[in-house]
């Protein structure tokens, strides 16, 4: 081997693949401690008595809870057709209904549609305030120690959820803040950690195989939950949050022994390994860390290319919660599936979504070695391609009720899939144009966006407090133009260089004369391999 072949070590069983294979392991967990909650609710309320008694007139859950009891409703029976609530009127309904009472799957909480959604959307007030902490002390101290600590402090605050939504929901709220204030971190500091440990070209794949724990946590929480629902112990759904709460203890324990925050500092790197990733990236972050980071805040906050990323954020963000937080109520409400089927139907759209980020990550890292697209028209590319599509597919969903149920569910299993686009879009975008301030512009990004997380539920229960399909409609809907608005802010203003505020001068300088000598050696390197050849 010569030249080149000889600089790059292999990916497989290098220390870059290991980081990305437990980070991915912990976006696995991150995203079953953060959706448990959407699945459990199916089976925690007792949705029987809160329709009944939102027809009896009940504004809030004190006058539902004190003039209905849950166990009166546990042997409620509908026929088959029955009627549903349009515009305050009754309109027949042919969609299947349970006909049995021991198919009627009720919870022990009576709790109205908006503290439902209250409670779905707690986790992200939380998640919203440590975005921006997250990143700077990852940037500062240490993205492997802010990331391993706040993962145990929501996996504790998972455990605890059994107990405190018995006491009161308020208690269930105030645990699910916490876990998310643990979670908010993540992104940040896992940008961080990746600034100082991903070459360039292959910053797309890295980023994306971690990245798609998020889609694998869907995938197995969903069915999981529902079968853990149905069967579990303490009741069903509790056993939920306490084996997951266990196994996000058990990775953060694993993960603060065997992870770096440098290459520099990985104890079994090997030093072919450590000279490549560092020499690849000097002049965008320093060796041994950030330590004396200062950061330019006027220059990010009017930068147009970082709005940009905060837009595709946001934009993206409003799709995916309406997905992510909604689905199973959306799979019950309107194509009137049972829990364990719910659970099932939930998680196929998250297996296209995982592999559509790994196909899109080393499709764009492809496209920008090759020179086909350059990084910018590489990012908005898949961008467009991740809200678009799943724009175009939700407003067709919008028509569909529980008669076509495999059409619904096929229109949102491609869409959500096709969304797994956007984490070579925005979501790496960061790391382009500000290497060492990469998880710092994450974290404002994803806390400006994070607002979406309990707005979005919270605009959804509001929307759809009559369960019928005309009023998921309108959320569908929303969901489209917001995507598609997103969508044309993103393709005009973002950029994929290094910006002039991210870079150290002196640094860039000797990285420029390095790179044309390492050029002009790799030149030389394959002429005389062609020489030898001819000989």
């Amino acid at each position: 081997m010569t030249g080149n072949s000889q600089k790059v070590p292999p990916l497989l069983c290098s220390s870059r693949l290991g980081l990305a294979v437990i980070g991915c392991f912990g976006f696995i967990v991150l995203y079953a401690l953060r959706i448990n909650i959407s699945v459990a609710m199916v089976c925690m309320v007792n949705h029987t008595a809160v329709r009944l008694a939102r027809d009896a007139g009940a504004e809030n859950d004190t006058v539902i809870t004190k003039n209905i009891t849950v166990s009166s409703f546990n042997g409620f029976n509908e026929t088959v057709p029955g009627y549903r609530d349009v515009d305050g009127g009754k309109e027949k309904d042919d969609c299947p209904k349970y006909n049995s009472s021991n198919d009627i799957e009720d919870g022990q909480f009576v709790w109205s549609k908006e503290t439902q959604g209250l409670i779905l959307g707690s986790f992200f007030y939380g998640y919203l305030v440590t975005q921006i902490p997250g990143g700077y002390l990852a940037a500062k101290f240490s993205g492997k120690w802010v990331f391993g600590l706040s993962m145990l402090m929501a996996s504790v605050a998972t455990l605890l959820v059994p107990v405190a939504a018995r006491i009161h929901y308020g208690f269930l709220i105030a645990m699910r803040i916490v876990c998310g204030l643990g979670s908010g971190v993540a992104f940040p500091a896992m940008h961080t950690i990746w600034a100082n440990w991903a070459p360039p070209l292959e910053r797309s794949k890295l980023t994306g195989f971690t990245y798609a724990g998020t889609q694998i946590g869907n995938i197995i929480t969903l069915p999981v939950g529902g079968l853990l629902c149905k069967y579990g112990f303490d009741g069903g759904w509790p056993s939920i949050f306490y084996i997951l709460g266990a196994i996000g203890i058990l990775w953060s324990i694993l993960w603060l022994i065997l992870v770096s925050d440098t290459p520099s500092k990985h104890p079994r790197i090997s030093e072919r390994e450590r000279e490549y990733i560092t020499t690849s990236l000097k002049g965008q972050v320093e060796a041994g860390g950030n330590k004396d980071l200062k950061t330019p805040w006027c220059a990010i906050l009017t930068s147009v290319p970082f709005w940009a990323i905060v837009v595709g954020n946001f934009s993206c963000d409003w799709g995916l919660y309406t997905f992510l937080t909604n689905m199973p109520t959306y799979f019950k409400e309107v194509l009137k599936l049972d829990i364990q089927s719910n659970g099932f139907y939930s998680a196929v759209p998250y297996i296209g979504f995982w592999l559509v980020i790994n196909v899109s990550g080393m499709v764009a890292d492809k496209l920008r070695s090759t020179k086909t697209l350059t990084t910018a028209n590489t990012r908005k590319l898949f961008q467009a391609i991740g809200q678009l599509v799943p724009a175009a597919l939700l407003i067709g969903v919008g028509f569909l009720d529980c008669t076509q149920v495999g059409l619904a569910i096929g229109l949102l299993a491609t869409g959500v899939a096709i969304s797994g686009a956007i984490f070579s879009g925005f979501a790496v975008n960061s790391v382009d144009i500000a290497p060492r301030y990469a998880g710092i512009l994450f974290g404002v990004s994803n806390c400006i966006s994070s607002v979406t997380g309990f707005g979005v539920p919270y605009a959804i229960g509001v929307i759809t407090k009559n369960q019928t399909r005309e009023q998921w409609m309108i959320v569908f809907f929303l969901a489209s133009g917001v995507y598609i608005l997103g969508t044309v802010f993103y393709s005009i203003f973002a950029s994929g260089d290094v910006q002039d505020w991210a870079v150290d001068p002196v640094e860039m300088v000797y990285n420029c004369d390095e790179l044309e000598h390492l050029k002009a050696v790799e030149a030389k390197s394959q002429d005389d391999s062609l020489e030898t050849s001819v000989i």
